[in-house]
């Protein structure tokens, strides 16, 4: 629910400036200022009168000053508020500029511990990626095993080279040797299936004669009965 006011903003604003001229702080009374104006106002009238009122002259100047005390007093002390109000208004600004200076350099600070953040932050890094390689290294057997191991694995590999060689080599002799051992078996071969070949013609041979030898026989049995 909105606020009700008796005044807007802009009657407030004038209201306030008519009270502070008029120093009418409350609405109830006289404004000092209209009262000073009718002291002023009698005690000039009562001069200008042509009769013997001295006395009443001086009663009413009497009046007329200390209205015009009563009137300067907070005059004097509105002057002394307003240039306090000025003295704390140039504080305040200082204040201000000091405040902005501050959140500028807060800023520049703020910019400087990212750029540091970021450096450590990647400090950090290589230190724990450089403290990870060192346990590597430490999980790693000690430089004179390894070199024992090399030479080991070195001695073995010519170990094994040679048992390799010594190998290639008794290939190449069972190789030539098998080589030769076929082509004994081929002349050995060739040498039988000829043997084959011979004897089966000698026995060809020999049954030839024996069939001729016989006919031969059988021809002299036949001529032999023919004569008898």
């Amino acid at each position: 629910m909105a606020a009700l006011y008796a005044f807007g903003p802009l009657e407030d604003d004038a209201i306030i400036k008519h009270r502070l001229l008029t120093r009418t702080t409350t609405t109830r009374g006289e404004p000092p200022l209209k009262k000073l104006q009718k002291r002023f106002t009698s005690f000039a009238l009562e001069i200008e009168k042509d009769a013997d009122n001295i006395s009443d002259c001086e009663r009413l100047y009497k009046a007329l000053l200390q209205e015009m005390t009563t009137f300067e007093v907070p005059l004097l002390k509105s002057k002394a508020v307003v240039e306090a109000n000025l003295r704390e208004k140039e504080s305040y600004n200082e204040l201000q500029e000091d405040i902005q200076q501050q959140i500028l350099q807060a800023q520049a600070d703020i910019e400087d511990l990212k750029k540091q953040l970021e450096e450590s932050k990647i400090e950090r890094q290589h230190k724990e990626e450089c403290e990870a390689i060192r346990r590597l290294i430490a999980l790693q057997p000690p430089r004179s095993e390894t070199q024992k191991t090399i030479s080991d694995l070195e001695k073995e590999i010519a170990m094994l080279e040679a048992e390799n060689a010594a190998g290639v080599r008794t290939l190449d002799l069972r190789k030539k040797q098998f080589s030769l051992l076929l082509h004994v078996v081929d002349e050995l071969q060739s040498t039988i299936e000829e043997d084959q070949k011979n004897f089966a013609d000698e026995l060809k041979i020999a049954i030839e004669e024996q069939r001729l030898n016989m006919e031969d026989g059988s021809a002299g049995v036949s001529e032999a009965m023919a004569v008898d």
